[in-house]
Parts: structure tokens; sequence; C-alpha cells
């Protein structure tokens, strides 16, 4: 199996892992702010990989060298958080799932600059029917919803949200140099991470009350640290070096279909014509934006 198909499998994996986290992320709403939830999801994170990296020498003489890169790749992927859990504050989870399909075009443009991937007519015109696909999902084929959604201060600051999440994609390529260790880089993003949510935590005077976090909400939490933050980062990261960021934010649109599907077997959630059309929608643009895009190397 070439490098190009472990990674593709590597990102299906995680947007499988991702969207159970959607659904476990609901039954652990409102126990605890998000912030130090997010928190205790990096701290979990970072201590169960810690120690298959200090068991071996040549692990852990990358910390050092891979130190500030995790700290700069996980200011985005903190920042993410950060602003998503203010934005909620002024607007709707809805409202946010609808800007977060903006994710792979903003990373294509960015992508365009740094990695000299420019974009093209036919591309702008896929990331937009994956834009549909994925809003199909969302609004369960409403027509009438997606009409009536407005837009206020909570989408303005997500916004900045969806430009670190493109930015966090982007700087895992960036930074990436043959001799890092996807491992030690994934040790180090979670460190990074812990840093910069301890420092909101601090300046938005949030509490911690990880004492909540008892009986079955200890072990969605343990799902959420392990699967859903520590296997994804370190997927993310091992296939964003193989296949680029482009991509890998094309899984984004199969997101809303994946967790509707789980939804629907999972909660007996129906899935109706329009949503299937959506998903339908989704999963064509996903493949044709996977056929297209690519990156070139920086000199």
């Amino acid at each position: 199996m070439n490098e190009n198909i472990k990674a593709h499998i590597l990102v299906l994996i995680a947007t499988v892992l991702i969207a159970l986290s959607f659904i476990i992320s609901g039954k652990l709403s409102g126990v605890i702010h998000p912030i130090s939830l997010t928190l205790f999801r990096f701290v979990l994170a970072f201590f169960a990989l810690l120690p298959f990296i200090l068991m071996k020498k040549k692990l852990r003489e990358k910390i050092k060298n891979s130190f500030l890169k995790g700290l700069k790749i996980s200011l985005f992927y903190s920042l993410y958080f950060i602003l998503l859990f203010k934005a909620l504050e002024y607007t709707s989870a809805l409202n946010t799932a609808t800007l977060f399909t903006l994710v792979p075009l903003i990373t294509a443009f960015f992508a365009g600059f740094v990695f000299k991937d420019k974009l093209n007519i036919y591309k702008l015109m896929t990331y937009f029917v994956g834009m549909i696909g994925t809003l199909i999902v969302i609004f369960d084929g409403s027509i009438e919803a997606m009409i009536k959604l407005t837009f206020n201060y909570g989408d303005i600051i997500f916004l900045f949200g969806v430009l670190s999440m493109a930015l966090y994609s982007i700087s895992v390529k960036y930074f990436y140099e043959e001799n890092d260790n996807s491992l030690v880089l994934t040790l180090m993003t979670l460190f990074g991470g812990i840093i910069w949510m301890s420092i909101a935590l601090f300046v938005l005077d949030v509490s911690l009350q990880w004492e909540k976090i008892e009986d079955n909400y200890l072990f969605y939490m343990l799902y959420l640290s392990i699967g859903a933050t520590l296997f994804t980062v370190f997927l993310y990261q091992k296939a964003t070096i193989t296949l680029g960021p482009n991509k890998v934010m094309a899984y984004v649109y199969l997101n809303p279909a994946v967790v509707a599907l789980f939804m629907y077997i999972f909660e007996a959630e129906k899935i109706n014509i329009f949503m299937f059309m959506g998903i339908i929608l989704s999963i064509l643009a996903t493949i044709s934006l996977l056929k297209q895009n690519g990156y070139k190397k920086l000199d």
C-alpha cells in the first residue's frame, strides 16, 4: 500500500472519530465550561502519549527541536476552540456549523500562496457544491431554514475561528521537516495546546471544575481525549504531511454526513430524501477535490 492511500485511510478514520465526538460532546454539554473541558482533553491526551515518547531515546531527543513547532501549530488549533466557545455566547451551533463549511475553501485560498497551488474556476465550483451539500445535511434538508438563517456578532467571531482552523492545517505541513517525528510533533502540539488553553482559562477567568467529570462523564471524556484529540491530531498531522492541507480539509464536507449516519444508527434519527441528496453532493465534491487538489513543496 503506497503512502497516499495510507494517508487517505488515516483521514477517513479521523473523520469517523470526529463525527462520534460531536455526539459524545453533546452528552458532556453544560457539565463544565467548554474551555476547561478542552484543556482537560489536551491534558489527558498529552499524558496518554508521553510515556511512549519517553521510553525511546530516539524520540526523546526530538522533543526539544519539536517544541517551538508544536507551540506554533497548536496556537491556531487552540484559537479555533477559544473562538468557537466565545462565538457560541452570541450565536447558535447551527450558525457555526454553517460557517465551518468555509474551512476547505479558505484553506485552499491560503495554500495557493504558501504552496503555490492556485485555485481555478472548476475548483471553486466544486467547493461551492461541497458547501451546498453539507448545508443541506446540517439544515435537515429544510430550504426554508436555510433562507431564514441570519448572521450576528458571534458569527463574525467564529469567522476568525474558521480562519484559525485553515491556518492550523497549513501550518502542520509548513513547519514539518524531514527529520521530524509525527508522534513527537503530536505530543508537542498537545503540550502547546495545554499552554494556550491555560492562558485562555486565566484571561477569561474560567474555573476548572474537573471534579464534576465522573462516572459515565469520565468515560466520555476519555473518548474525547484519546479518540477525538490524541488520535485525530496525530492522524491529521500524519496525513497532511503526505497529502497537503487541501486534500485533508476536503474531508470536512463529509463530517455532517457521517454525523447524520451515526445519529441514525445510535439515536434513530431519520435521514430524509433531501439530506440523502446533500450527503451524495458532499461525497461527490470531496472525491472531486481529492482528484484535483495537490501541493507543491517550497523551494
